[in-house]
Parts: structure tokens; C-alpha cells; sequence
């Protein structure tokens, strides 16, 4: 049985976009007087596309699904739809170089994946289905109303796919003025840092018509995205508006940032992934436990289901203090996204290393052959990058000579030395950067 893990004292209001405003969570709003009413007074469908470039969610996807949980806690009825059919040409928004093509069988598997991510954080209904649909000018039906308090899933390569490309640009592309497409910032940027293929460049025209498609045919009202998404947003309005007369609305949430501006979940071993085969509930944890201090209250606000008084609580901590609100950080996420056992054992974990107390069960763990250590060894500065705890050989050796390397406790200073079989206490090895990040290495 499904359980919202939003309490109900998460906020005052009663109406979920006072609660997204409140929370940090709307970025941009197509018309916020409006809007608000419709999430007032309707409970409403709406929709948030994920094109599948993998085949595993990441943490920055987990806003949207944040966003779902809090539609569902006022009502609202979520629809996750999966690109099939836009992830064969790829989102150029925020990217200075076109998408790396994937095959069918690659979209689809990465699709079916999604779809059983979204089942551990979310109800989905899997008999709700959208049928039909036969081209530009042929609508399709969906089976029944969404059930209450479930979220369903639909796949856009259904409708995208079997288009016929003529009928699209003369019923669709004729409505875009493309002087006015080019003002958009996803396809500005690309102008400006190397050009825009016209592939790519029909990617907005199919995101707007998913949100057509959907509006026609099973009365959606709203479409959800980041802010890179805004202007693929306003596309599916306008196309709503032109096609078939609709109200429609849009609205965006800031994307996860750091207060220097970088992307958030981004770590040396690559994205930070929700699952745990891709990354531990280890490193997750201590991901967030090692966020930069002015991160902290957005983190907060955003990520976890902690009342705002709590939030401006902890977040008013200082010093060594506000150690404290990113150990409660931490463990709000990871229980979320890895439950609650796995979160207190993380959590344990990471106080015992800190502590000084030996070496926790739950420490990332690598394994290796031990005869690799034998002669000469292996460098610990190419050793600290081969097991991601540094990006790349020059930043571990400016860490070894600054003192913040130690191998099973010991400190290294000089950047020539190798790691070899002397090192080897009772068959590992505890690589250490820092005081707070970790690697054992197991024989």
C-alpha cells in the first residue's frame, strides 16, 4: 500500500502551489494568478516528460518526482510520460553538442527501466492506458479516468513514431514561426557555441505536440519541467492554442544548482545515481552530507519533506553547527530515495569513520588483485583515481601534497609514493582524502 511520505504539517497552505512557492519549487509560471486558481479550485492532470538517455534515473530527476508527490498530496493526478519517440532525436537544451544517437531497442529498454524506477517512489496504475491515435488528425482515447491518488505512465513514441513527416510540418511546423523559435535559449546557446543540426531543431515542434496530443485527448491542463524546459513548454501551449483552442498552462522548477551556479549530483565516478547498484547508500549519503554550507537551506527546502520551521532551523545553524542540519540532510534523502534501514546504517557509518573509530562495514568498498601491489606497486596518486576519489591524477597529487592523503590512517605526503604490499593490513587497504571521503580496498 502505497504511503506519501509528505506529512501533513509540511506546510500551512492548502493550496499546492502556495506549498511549491513556499518550498522553493516554481521557478517560472506561464500565469501565476490563473494557475494558482486552476490548483485551487480543479483537480487537475498534468504532465512531466523524462527522455530516456539512460536506463536509471539520477538525482536530478528527483525533483520531478518530488513535484508528483506533492500534486498527489493535494489531489492533483501525475502523468509520467517516457520519451520513446522524442528520445530519438534528444534535448538540446543545455547541451553545447548534439545527443549521442541511440538505437530503438535502447530507448525502449531505457524507457521500461524508468518506469520501474518511478515504481519505487510512486503508485502507478498499470492498467490506465492511452489507445488509439492514428495520426496528426485522428484522436486517440484513454481507457478511464485516472484513479485518485495513483500516477500513470504514457510513452510519446506511440503518437511520434508512426507520424507521417508531411502531414506534421503542414498541420504543425506551418503554425511556428521559426525567426521566433530561434530566440529560444536552448537553441540560442547552440547557435552561438558550435550550430544546430536540423535534426535537432525539430525537437521542440515534438514536444509540443506531445502536450497537444495529451490536452486533446485526455483533457491535460498543465506541463511541468526544469527551467531549461520553458521554452519546449511554451511551445506545446501555443500549438494547444492554435491546433484546438485549449487553456493550457506551464510551469518550471529551478534546476538542482549549486550557489556557485554548477549542477548538483555531479560526483568523480559520474552522475549520482538513485539506484544502488550504480552507487551505494554509502557515497549517496555522504553526497549530501558534504555539501557546501551556502547549499544547505535550498537542499532542505527542496529534497526533503522536513517542515519549514525545521528547515529554517537547521538552516540558520553556523559553524561547526551546521554539520548537524547536513547529517539530517543526508539522511532525509537517502531515506527517500534508499529507505530508512539502509539511511541509519549510512548514517552509522559515516560517524563511526568520522569518529576515528575504524573502519565501518558500509565504507565504499573496491576490490582488487593483490598482486597487482607487488614490486613497485601502484602509485597512490593514479590509485586515488583509479578508485574515484579523485577526478583525475593532477588533483591527487596536489591533495598528497597538501597533506589530505593518508593510506589505513597514515599521512602521505610525498606524490611519488606507491601503494604495495607492505600496505596490505589484514587483506585491505583504507585509501583516505580528507577527513571525510573514504575507500577500502579488499583482496
Amino acid at each position: 500500500m502505497f504511503k506519501n511520505p509528505i506529512p501533513d504539517n509540511i506546510s500551512e497552505h492548502t493550496n499546492v502551489y502556495d506549498v511549491l512557492m513556499e518550498r522553493g519549487l516554481v521557478e517560472q509560471c506561464t500565469d501565476p494568478g490563473k494557475v494558482r486558481d486552476l490548483l485551487a479550485n480543479e483537480k487537475i492532470k498534468f504532465y512531466i516528460g523524462f527522455d530516456p538517455t539512460a536506463d536509471c534515473l539520477h538525482v536530478g530527476h528527483l525533483i520531478q518526482v518530488i513535484i508528483f508527490l506533492y500534486m498527489l498530496k493535494y489531489g492533483h493526478h501525475p502523468v509520467a510520460l517516457v520519451g520513446g519517440g522524442t528520445g530519438m532525436v534528444g534535448d538540446p537544451s543545455g547541451r553545447s553538442d548534439m545527443r549521442r544517437m541511440m538505437t530503438i531497442e535502447e530507448i525502449d529498454y531505457n524507457c521500461e527501466q524508468f518506469v520501474k524506477l518511478f515504481d519505487r517512489f510512486l503508485p502507478i496504475d498499470y492498467e490506465w492506458k492511452y489507445e488509439g491515435n492514428n495520426g496528426v488528425g485522428c484522436p486517440g482515447h484513454i481507457n478511464y479516468e485516472p484513479k485518485d491518488g495513483t500516477v500513470v505512465s504514457v510513452n510519446n513514441g506511440q503518437w511520434l513514431r508512426p507520424l507521417n513527416y508531411v502531414d506534421f510540418v503542414r498541420e504543425v511546423g506551418s503554425k511556428f514561426n521559426v525567426k521566433e523559435m530561434l530566440r529560444a535559449e536552448c537553441f540560442k546557446k547552440r547557435m552561438e557555441e558550435g550550430g544546430l543540426s536540423f535534426f535537432e531543431f525539430n525537437y521542440m515542434l515534438m514536444q509540443g505536440y506531445d502536450f497537444y496530443v495529451m490536452a486533446r485527448d485526455f483533457g491535460l491542463k498543465m506541463e511541468l519541467g526544469g527551467n531549461d524546459q520553458w521554452s519546449n513548454i511554451i511551445a506545446g501551449i501555443d500549438m494547444s492554442r492554435k491546433l484546438a483552442g485549449l487553456e493550457v498552462y506551464g510551469m518550471t522548477t529551478g534546476l538542482l544548482t549549486k550557489s556557485d551556479g554548477q549542477k548538483m549530483g555531479k560526483t568523480a565516478g559520474g552522475a549520482l545515481w538513485l539506484d544502488e547498484s550504480r552507487v551505494s547508500a554509502y557515497d549517496f549519503f555522504q553526497y549530501w552530507r558534504n555539501v557546501e554550507d551556502a547549499d544547505v537551506n535550498k537542499c532542505l527546502r527542496m529534497l526533503t519533506f522536513l517542515p519549514m520551521s525545521e528547515v529554517n532551523r537547521l538552516s540558520a545553524l553556523e559553524g561547526a553547527a551546521i554539520n548537524e542540519a547536513k547529517e539530517v540532510l543526508a539522511f532525509e534523502i537517502t531515506k527517500f530515495v534508499h529507505g530508512e534501514e539502509k539511511a541509519q546504517a549510512a548514517l552509522e557509518a559515516a560517524r563511526k569513520v568520522f569518529s576515528g573509530g575504524g573502519v565501518a562495514e558500509n565504507m565504499p568498498t573496491t576490490k582488487m588483485d593483490k598482486s597487482r601491489f607487488g614490486g613497485e606497486g601502484v602509485g597512490l596518486a593514479a590509485l586515488m583515481k583509479e578508485v574515484g576519489l579523485e577526478p583525475s591524477t593532477s588533483e591527487a597529487i596536489r591533495t598528497i601534497k597538501g597533506g589530505g592523503a593518508r593510506v589505513n590512517g597514515e599521512q602521505v605526503t610525498d606524490n611519488h609514493y606507491s601503494v604495495t604490499e607492505k600496505d596490505i593490513k589484514d587483506d585491505v587497504i583504507i585509501l583516505q582524502k580528507g577527513k571525510k571521503k573514504f575507500m577500502k580496498i579488499e583482496f
